[in-house]
């Protein structure tokens, strides 16, 4: 394949690939593999600490519509107004009691996933107005009853909405309600990912010499060229080709990508994505290895690199589709 048919997320997984469950491990996030098992945390005797188990009452109780948040390490999960940065949108609860009786040990890591995709996704559809793209930025997710909840009888699973990193190993703070949201997968431009084995990571800082697999540069509404039908691949791609360069252009001060090296490039958006609503796809800048086998690093921005003077940048040809995503 090559690099122009990367995706700004590899592997473009679809939301039951995609699923992830979150959670605080009494205080510790457990990671695993492509997705992260998350418990209720456990709150001490002292004061702080009482101020903590407050705030997880009020989590643990939070009705679907309420947007939860908590700290890196996984603690001081609480409450927070939508309109704030917040890790999880609480869609509604289910009762598993019925397949788990009070004598029943508690799922094993991969059956809670199962669990989850089984009895949150249609609840997280009908929360969204009956449209979850499925290849969007939210994943379905779950909070699970900790050991101590399981053994005293807890058999509520608290399922919800969140976005994971590419990596699928971290959640990405989001603001507003989902209901209100474009579902689509894109970042902000100025975002920088990750480069992990040729590959695209998780979001970091563009201006280190950390090195990135892709800069954003641009994200474009196609919504207002195409405000009919779903565009097929051909016009996504003739509108992002005329598009890209532009914003390109004006985010780096027309720099000559060619010349060092670099090679802009975007998404499109597949059929289940538009129906759902997600109509904005990002322009974004990557380097080619030389055998064309994956993204070589790039370190710091490109922005307002070049000579503001100099005819924006053309696209290098017309690249090939990255497979359509969210």
């Amino acid at each position: 394949m090559s690099v122009n048919a990367q995706r700004l997320r590899s592997g473009g997984p679809t939301l039951s690939t995609r699923l992830v469950m979150a959670g605080a491990f009494v205080g510790a996030l457990l990671v695993l593999t492509m997705s992260m098992v998350f418990k209720w945390p456990a709150a001490g005797g002292s004061s702080a600490s009482n101020d903590a188990a407050a705030n997880l009452a009020a989590a643990f109780e939070a009705p679907a519509g309420s947007c939860l948040n908590w700290k890196p390490d996984g603690s001081d999960m609480k409450p927070v107004d939508c309109e704030q940065p917040h890790l999880f949108e609480v869609t509604g609860d289910v009762d598993i009691s019925g397949e788990y009786n009070a004598s029943a040990p508690s799922p094993a890591e991969e059956a809670w996933r199962t669990i989850a995709k089984q009895k949150c996704t249609t609840g997280a559809t009908t929360y969204l107005g009956g449209k979850l793209d499925p290849f969007g930025k939210y994943s379905v997710g779950a909070l699970k009853p900790s050991d101590e909840q399981w053994r005293d009888g807890d058999r509520k699973l608290r399922c919800g909405l969140q976005r994971a990193a590419p990596s699928g190993k971290a959640l990405v703070a989001t603001t507003k309600s989902a209901k209100n949201q474009d579902q689509s997968d894109v970042y902000d431009p100025g975002t920088c990912l990750a480069l992990v084995d040729k590959n695209v990571g998780d979001p970091v800082p563009c201006d280190s010499d950390k090195a990135h697999a892709y800069e954003i540069v641009g994200v474009i509404d196609l919504s207002l060229t195409f405000k009919d039908a779903y565009p097929s691949e051909e016009q996504q791609q003739t509108a992002m080709l005329d598009q890209c360069p532009k914003v390109a252009g004006e985010y780096t001060g027309n720099l000559d990508l060619k010349s060092k090296g670099l090679l802009l490039t975007w998404d499109t958006r597949k059929q289940e994505s538009w129906e759902a609503g997600s109509h904005r796809a990002v322009c974004k800048v990557g380097a080619p290895l030389a055998d064309n086998s994956g993204l070589a690093p790039i370190t710091n921005s490109i922005k307002g690199a070049g000579a503001a003077q100099t005819p924006p940048p053309a696209a290098s040809g017309t690249p090939s589709a990255p497979p359509s995503g969210g």
